[in-house]
């Protein structure tokens, strides 16, 4: 078992609260006229500062019927390392329960040279973690398969994602933030500009500076433009705009993805 790294921190850690948040923050969003999501990016952050935005993104699997598998890919913010990493774990936990693991889809991704077991880059992360109440909420039940993205070109992040697509059962989810630590004006005109680039799949153009996840979010856009798949923004704000001063913000934004044929 994975423990949770970041109950009490990012998100509540009492079961009865967490799940009140989540559910509250979830009836707070319209239900998007969206058809069904192949792929969502959802912010990271403490549910304080993203939580209203990650909603939005989610609120897109309601009645959305059965998903088995969710692949849950985000950056490593605390241990540097090149590749992908998957866990060892069985199970993550979180205040809400275990979320087993699809060891089995895990293992045929073990023969493409990024990806390797490596628990270090999973054991603090938060980036995964946070988005898992959001699914345990709304999914009856899922095995979960989680990727931390390291130093990664965005095709070997593609290429696994292709190995993982599926069909109907299969979900993707990534984790990314957008601009880190600018002033409310700046960070708004760099984040669209920055939605606008993952609006028209221009992965190339991605880096640091714009997601933190960007990795991973290249790597969606990447077998997307194969698949003729499209992102429909959902949310765009920033911390300013929710709980926090608005001389130092933190990017958010949520995005859906249907599934394009090739």
């Amino acid at each position: 078992m994975r423990p949770a790294a970041v109950a009490g921190a990012f998100y509540p850690r009492d079961p009865a609260e967490l799940r009140a948040e989540v559910t509250g923050l979830l009836s707070d969003v319209a239900a998007p006229r969206v058809g069904r999501p192949k792929a969502l990016i959802a912010p990271h952050a403490g549910y304080v500062y993203s939580g209203r935005t990650a909603a939005a993104s989610f609120a897109t699997l309601r009645d959305i019927g059965a998903v088995e598998r969710v692949v849950v890919i985000g950056p490593a913010h605390y241990v540097p390392f090149r590749g992908i990493a998957v866990p060892t774990a069985t199970a993550f936990a979180t205040p809400l329960g275990s979320v087993p693991i699809d060891q089995e889809a895990i293992e045929t991704l073990l023969d493409l040279p990024s990806v390797m077991y490596d628990d270090a880059p999973h054991a603090p992360e938060h980036a995964l973690e946070v988005e898992l109440p959001f699914l345990q909420i709304l999914l009856s039940s899922f095995h979960a398969v989680p990727l931390v993205v390291g130093d990664a070109d965005p095709r070997a992040v593609g290429a696994v994602l292709r190995r993982l697509w599926g069909g109907p059962e299969t979900l993707i989810v990534v984790s990314s933030d957008l601009s880190h630590y600018h002033d409310h004006a700046t960070a708004r005109r760099l984040d669209a500009a920055t939605a606008a680039l993952i609006e028209r799949g221009e992965w190339r153009k991605l880096g640091p500076g714009q997601a933190c996840g960007f990795l991973a979010i290249a790597g969606l856009l990447v077998e997307m433009s194969e698949r003729g798949g499209k992102g429909q923004r959902l949310s765009l704000c920033n911390s300013g705009d929710t709980a926090g001063p608005r001389d130092r913000v933190v990017g958010y934004g949520a995005w859906m993805f249907e599934d394009g044929a090739r």
